[in-house]
């Protein structure tokens, strides 16, 4: 019989692509995973990965273990939330999943009230660029950029977020050129970095970075002009650089995983969720 955290460690790794990666997920160091990995193979006595000298890589026999556990990780989700279904109690952690830039400004700093409702709630909150698979428990409830697409999931649509291009009021007395701000290479398709662009018609991009706080802050220095959605634009002191109807929106989404739905302290916080964030979008 093989040890369940054998093959726990074994679903992290194929999921996450790499040794460090999944022990960074998983919170250990990269020689437990590839310790129980070699555990794993040698319980069921299968060879689930090639050990080559930069990377493991996943044998055919590998990959149809990793779907068993994918299989067995969703049966234990799903014991787990139908053994909390019935509890009346709103306590417990609960695990928000968002982009970063939405998770401070638009969740973080409303949690005061959240917890004076509910004293024994325990939030962690993960700023996730990508989104967090809630069908593996990565998170409990996650905001999104778009809707999420997994069978398992209830989705709800909370609004649109208008995005402009911004500048500090001293970048905008200069002279042309003008430089603009955007994402790196990893965010190259986004909505926003490919709207940016054609606004941008060529001209040169004085900073980029993955990250939309960073972007802001680099604006309100006078770097060049940025795109941003408006309340980043006025936590910053920012001033539109362009047409008032020049914009762009992209959906917000709420998604919860639906066998968790109705457990009190998840209801309580996708209630309070959308309560505090639908009132700063537009419908």
């Amino acid at each position: 019989m093989f040890d369940w955290e054998d093959l726990r460690h074994f679903s992290a790794f194929i999921t996450a692509g790499s040794l460090s990666a999944a022990a960074k997920h998983l919170g250990v160091d990269h020689a437990t995973v590839a310790r129980r990995i070699s555990s794993l193979e040698t319980s069921l006595q299968l060879k689930l990965v090639d050990r080559r000298p930069r990377a493991y890589a996943v044998t055919e026999q590998g990959h149809r273990v990793g779907e068993f556990a994918e299989q067995m990780l969703a049966s234990s989700f799903a014991l787990e939330h139908f053994a909390s279904a019935d509890q009346q109690a709103v306590e417990g952690e609960v695990v928000i999943a968002a982009p970063p830039a939405l998770l401070g400004s638009m969740v973080a700093r409303r949690l005061g009230e959240l917890y004076r409702r509910y004293p024994h709630v325990q939030l962690k909150l993960v700023g996730s660029k990508s989104r967090a698979s809630l069908a593996r428990r990565e998170a409990d409830v996650a905001i999104a950029l778009a809707r999420p697409t997994e069978p398992t999931l209830v989705a709800s649509l909370l609004g649109h977020l208008d995005y402009r291009l911004y500048a500090s009021a001293a970048y905008l007395l200069r002279p042309e050129p003008r430089l603009y701000i955007g994402y790196d290479e990893s965010q190259a398709k986004s909505p926003q970095q490919l709207w940016l662009l054609k606004q941008a018609a060529g001209r040169p991009f004085a900073l980029q970075s993955n990250d939309l706080r960073i972007q802001a802050q680099a604006a309100a220095g006078g770097v060049g002009i940025a795109c941003l959605p408006a309340f980043m634009a006025r936590e910053h002191g920012l001033e539109p650089a362009g047409e008032d109807d020049n914009s762009m929106s992209i959906e917000i989404w709420l998604a919860v995983h639906e066998d968790v739905r109705r457990t009190p302290r998840i209801k309580a916080v996708t209630d309070f969720l959308i309560e505090q964030v639908k009132p700063l979008l537009r419908l």
